[in-house]
Formats: C-alpha cells, structure tokens, sequence
C-alpha cells in the first residue's frame, strides 16, 4: 500500500497493532471459556447423584 505521510511506520501503513491487542483479547478469551467450561464441569462433578441413588 502506497502511503504519502513519511511519518508513518511500515506496520502503521499496514494498520497492524505494535501492541499486540488482538493476542490480549484472544488469550483472555481463550482463558475465559475455559473458565466457563470448567466450572460447568465441576457444577455436574460436584451434583452428580452418588453411586448408591441409582434406579
């Protein structure tokens, strides 16, 4: 991409993030549905029936 403001940065013409945002949100992302995951299977672990309550 052909850009006319010497001022910007090969990854600023590119409208790349030197930040890394997008790895934050997808690592926190990533750590939250395992989250979620693990306490949905510690919820049915935790409520199962024993088993002697079995019919």
């Amino acid at each position: 991409m052909k850009t006319y403001d010497p001022g910007k940065s090969t990854t600023e013409v590119r409208q790349g993030n030197s930040r890394l945002m997008n790895m934050r949100v997808l690592l926190f992302s990533t750590v939250g549905v395992l989250v979620a995951l693990g306490l949905v299977f510690l919820w049915f672990f935790v409520f199962a029936p024993g088993p002697g309550t079995a019919n």
